[in-house]
């Protein structure tokens, strides 16, 4: 399967991966969560390469996640703002934010602490259901396809 057609695919992984699906976009989305907008303050702060990065946000802004803005008329410059699909991956970026520290820890204190910004304390990142409150983990939830998606959906079968 090429890349491009993850998107086509009913398992909503393989589709979620078509849009943030490598290490650039969401670097890219990071910098724009942290109110970096601008092309060129995003490639001094990634040390990526002019073409990939325009490849990146040209694929963020037709996946609905940025919006470009002019932000100077002569010569025309363009800055990217997060839409509401895009502000949507903030609790994906901050589980990995969470998940990283945790698992891939790196000399010494973490690098990143996540904390309130009405408090200002720590925060203990959990995903939770809305209707039940109840913590979600591997154990507590399963994926089941729905009616008319293909055969393979992506996940296994539930386990205990």
């Amino acid at each position: 399967m090429k890349w491009n057609e993850l998107q086509n695919e009913s398992c909503p992984v393989a589709r979620g991966l078509s849009v943030v699906g490598d290490r650039w976009t969401m670097l890219v989305l990071r910098d724009c969560f942290l109110g970096i907008r601008r092309f060129e303050q995003m490639q001094d702060r990634l040390g990526i390469t002019r073409h990939v990065l325009a490849d990146r946000l040209r694929k963020l802004e037709g996946a609905g996640v940025l919006r470009r803005e002019a932000y100077r008329e002569r010569p025309l410059r363009h800055e990217y703002r997060l839409t509401e699909r895009g502000k949507a991956l903030y609790p994906m970026l901050v589980s990995l934010i969470d998940w990283a520290n945790a698992h891939v820890p790196i000399e010494g204190s973490p690098s990143v602490t996540l904390v309130s910004r009405s408090a200002g304390t720590p925060i203990a990142p959990m995903l939770v259901d809305r209707v039940t409150g109840e913590e979600i983990t591997h154990r507590s939830v399963s994926a089941i396809s729905n009616a008319g998606a293909k055969k393979h959906s992506g996940f296994p079968p539930p386990t205990g």
